[in-house]
């Protein structure tokens, strides 16, 4: 990662007309909105949901008030920021900021009947739900599936495309589904499974860790995933770093982990409980392992790691990095030309990455020249309409003896970027 005056500028609230700006404007709102109507909060909770979606929409952003475990590092990164409006900011600080003053509006973290309540519970709870007969479905097509590289690749692309993987038709033969690969490799702007696979095959992988992302569709296969390199042996241990509080409305936390493979082992159908009795196992005997550091829902970026977290990555074989809020934290959430080898960027990260993500935001590097400027001419929504993936892998930099253990971006006050 370089530093200082070298940085691409970030992405901000601020650009007229873009999908960042639209998420503070129309999104977040919307947001506050649904957390009202799923929730039977009082009229004190309501009130304030309002005033805080008044704030959104014209008034400068206020600081935490109730004092918490993280109130102060909060606050700390809000004072950069104390001045502006929420069309003003960058745009990932815009994004996990809202969550968290989300969570104070609706006492959360305060003592007392809504202290820990989910405020997307009934949101997720829905989602898991309506994925359990396509998590069947695509379980026995995946059965069905006798070539273990071309199941591998299947689980990539489920874990990868979430709920927009097509597994329904179980009774096609491994040829077909080769032909399917390949039919959705086309909407992978980088596809470096051969190079994945090669390692799985050839190096020992002991620990494996998924930074993960969404509940229902896109966690079960996360799980179908895990099952697949647990069972045949790939790697013995696998880590789930999950976020410790409600973020980004469904983003996993460990009670949605111990639910997802609840519902497992009560669903009707054999392999879906045998599945969660697997997993079950792999839980009580640690070879999954469920964690949640705060950093991972913070308004920190992965290049601001604190030392004793980059520490734990770097003893990991490799990191799946899941989703488009994971990527931009990555790369900073910044301007980068699309040419911009990733592996530039992410010298700083600890360890080598399997990058699974779907384009729902205005950032993407690793392209080839022309790449952009040729799929732009097509789909002008092409960087946020969710059509296009990536599944990469990014090797760990080799440190050199003059390299800090973690290059950080200056934290000091950013100007007004302007657009």
């Amino acid at each position: 990662m370089r530093s200082g005056k070298d940085l691409p500028p970030p992405i901000m609230t601020s650009e007229p007309g873009s999908f960042a700006q639209k998420t503070i404007l129309h999104r977040k709102p919307q947001i506050i909105e649904e957390v009202i109507n799923d929730n039977a909060y009082p009229h004190s909770i309501i009130e304030r949901l309002s005033h805080f979606r008044e704030e959104i929409a014209s008034d400068i952003v206020q600081p935490l008030t109730v004092l918490t475990s993280d109130t102060e590092k909060w606050n700390t990164a809000w004072r950069q920021y104390e001045d502006r409006t929420w069309l003003e900011l960058p745009w990932y600080f815009a994004e996990a900021y809202f969550y968290r003053r989300l969570l104070e509006s609706t006492e959360y973290f305060q003592r007392g009947s809504f202290q820990g309540l989910d405020p997307f519970q009934r949101s997720k709870r829905r989602q898991l739900r309506e994925c359990m007969d396509p998590l069947n479905v695509a379980l026995d097509a995946m059965k069905r599936i006798r070539d273990p590289k071309l199941l591998f690749e299947n689980l990539l692309h489920a874990s990868l495309w979430g709920n927009r993987v097509d597994l329904s038709n179980i009774t096609v033969e491994d040829e077909v589904r080769r032909r399917q690969a390949m039919i959705e490799r086309e909407n992978l702007l980088i596809d470096d499974f051969r190079g994945i696979l090669e390692i799985f095959e050839t190096a020992s992988l002991t620990c494996v860790a998924f930074v993960n992302d969404n509940v229902g569709m896109e966690l079960g296969f996360d799980l179908f995933l895990a099952d697949f390199l647990l069972t045949n042996e790939w790697v013995d241990k696998i880590t789930f770093y999950l976020k410790p509080f409600p973020f980004f409305v469904s983003d996993a936390m460990p009670k949605d982990l111990k639910e997802t493979i609840r519902s497992f082992l009560d669903a009707s159908s054999t392999g879906l409980r045998l599945l969660g009795s697997r997993l079950q196992q792999a839980l009580s005997e640690g070879a999954i392992h469920a964690s949640a550091d705060w950093f991972w829902a913070s308004p920190h970026h992965f290049c601001e790691m604190p030392i004793r977290l980059y520490q734990e990555l770097s003893h990991l074989d490799l990191v799946i990095l899941k989703g488009d809020v994971n990527y931009r934290r990555l790369l900073s959430d910044r301007h980068w030309p699309h040419t911009t080898p990733t592996e530039k960027i992410a010298t700083y990260f600890p360890a080598p990455l399997l990058i699974l993500r779907t384009l729902k935001g205005e950032i993407i590097v690793g392209l080839r020249d022309g790449q952009a400027e040729q799929i732009e001419a097509e789909d002008p929504e092409w960087l946020i309409n969710g059509e296009r993936g990536i599944i990469q892998y990014v090797e760990k930099a080799s440190p050199r003896r003059s390299d800090p253990v973690v290059t950080r971006e200056p934290l000091g006050r950013e100007k007004k970027q302007q657009t």
